[in-house]
């Protein structure tokens, strides 16, 4: 029987095996490191990461494909369905004891971010390969300057070494969607910068680019602007500056004065 893609869970089944196999190369793991598949559809991805030898973990929502993906399953191989969102991967990989954990995910738009928070602060996460929107991919990996650049760009920054790997044609899904894919790499930073207060550097970007086309100064009419203005005089800043034109250890810099 086909499945067809449903519009509501946004999938888009990814049926190009070049592509496949340089996700799946995306990644270098060994067989205790846990790699953990978000969407694994149709298992077009799967057969390449059970190829790896690691611990795999696929989540998928669509319960239509349980006949499909469930041929995957063994001893180091688990298929959930169950939304991602909702998950604990903790307690999901307890049978397993391994080193590092690598995310590789096909998603839709609309739950990139809040799937990068989700596990944004697991303690074993080594890397993410993610396939996104052209655009999303942009915006993840923006230097300051740049339209796309913003606070998210910054807050994952502040975790990560971000790369775009590669673009893929819209004609390598099925259906084919309306936009083009990237699919880019984030390495867990080993020392993330040191930030005093996490919190008030948090708001500070948020706040920051509330209101892009206005001046950092416009933005942060609550905030001691002495102490901003100190960190970009240092930084050869005039106080007309946009949030877009500063860098993450500039954020990091003016986070800390006003801690």
């Amino acid at each position: 029987m086909e499945i067809k893609a449903k519009k509501s869970l946004g999938q888009n089944f990814l049926q190009d095996e070049t592509v496949l196999k340089n996700i799946a190369n995306s990644i270098k793991t060994n067989k205790n490191d846990l790699i953990i598949e978000i969407g694994p559809g149709k298992g077009a991805l799967t057969k390449y990461l059970k190829e790896k030898g690691s611990f795999l973990i696929c989540y998928e929502l669509d319960e239509r494909l349980k006949d499909i993906l469930k041929k995957y399953e063994d001893d180091k191989t688990k298929i959930i369905f169950k939304d991602f969102l909702k998950a604990d991967i903790l307690e999901d990989s307890q049978a397993f004891e391994y080193e590092n954990i690598y995310i590789i995910a096909n998603i839709p738009y609309y739950i990139t971010t809040p799937i990068i928070k989700h596990i944004i602060n697991l303690e074993k996460l080594k890397s993410m390969t993610l396939l996104v929107q052209k655009e999303v991919a942009e915006r993840f990996t923006a230097a300051p300057k740049v339209k796309a650049y913003g606070s998210l760009t910054v807050y994952l920054n502040y975790y990560f070494h971000i790369q775009h790997l590669f673009d893929v044609s819209r004609f390598a899904f099925n259906p084919v969607p309306k936009v083009e894919s990237a699919v880019i790499n984030f390495e867990r930073k080993k020392e993330k910068p040191i930030v005093k207060e996490e919190e008030i550097f948090f708001k500070l970007i948020n706040d920051a680019f509330k209101m892009k086309r206005k001046t950092l100064k416009n933005n942060l009419k609550e905030y001691d602007w002495s102490k901003i203005k100190k960190i970009l005089e240092k930084n050869k800043l005039t106080e007309n500056v946009r949030a877009e034109e500063l860098s993450l250890d500039i954020f990091v810099e003016i986070a800390n004065i006003l801690s």
